[in-house]
């Protein structure tokens, strides 16, 4: 009996041994996206004019950010843009867990003289979270997607997020402007994931079901995050 007892405790302690390995082999890379990401929600949502409007914020279902996103992340061959996204579980949740995506590829609209953008991508409804839990999918094509308004509120915007599933925004060299990412695919970077969780989790695991635990490297994302959508919305989720 003791030795079945102390194997067990081998085993329990080895398996939250793995755990913390998995959060501790997060590297350059999955933090820098991390500590990145904050920054860049700061910057697109704290102007005084030209900011996300909070109205949208509030509404959103997912929040995405893609730190520093290279102009050859979207051409055929380049490498992707690497980003964290933060859901919520249920109507009136509050944002959870987060997961690394990547992005690239496709026509872009937002070419406006920098190397590297910041981008943010609010999914507005079930059905363009329904596409982000999925291996991968395209902007434009299987998603409806529009470059987002900018300013205070979101009034003059009513069409637009009634129509649309996923909106976006981008800074670089400072200019803030609505982002066109027509064709760019969105997919899940699943050795990041891998790093932060453990491997064979998937992405509907983290975002969907809301019982994994904030990682403290994500912290300061998903705070921000949390306090921009702090009004809830209250229309249940299809599906």
């Amino acid at each position: 009996m003791r030795r079945r007892l102390l194997t067990l405790l081998a085993v329990v302690a080895l398996g939250a041994g793995t755990v913390q390995q998995a959060g501790a082999a997060l590297d350059k890379k999955d933090r820098k996206v991390l500590n990145r990401a904050p920054e860049v929600l700061t910057a697109l949502t704290g102007a005084p004019d030209d900011r996300i409007p909070d109205e949208l914020m509030e509404r959103a279902e997912c929040v995405l950010v893609f730190p520093d996103v290279t102009k050859a992340a979207f051409v055929v061959g380049g490498k992707y843009g690497r980003g964290v996204a933060s859901c919520r579980s249920a109507p009136g949740s509050p944002l959870g867990a987060p997961a690394f995506f990547k992005v690239g590829g496709g026509s872009v609209g937002w070419q406006i003289g920098g190397n590297q953008t910041d981008l943010v991508l609010l999914v507005m409804n079930d059905t363009g979270m329904r596409h982000l839990l999925k291996d991968k999918f395209s902007l434009g094509g299987e998603v409806t997607a529009a470059a987002g308004p900018v300013g205070r509120t979101a009034q003059a915007a009513t069409d637009i997020t009634l129509r649309t599933q996923i909106l976006s925004w981008s800074r670089s060299r400072g200019l803030f402007v609505g982002a066109s990412l027509e064709g760019a695919s969105i997919f899940a970077d699943k050795d990041a994931n891998a790093r932060l969780y453990g491997a064979g989790v998937l992405p509907r695991d983290i975002l969907l079901e809301g019982q994994r635990p904030i990682p403290d490297a994500a912290r300061p994302f998903v705070n921000l995050a949390r306090k921009l959508t702090s009004s809830q919305p209250t229309v249940a989720r299809k599906g």
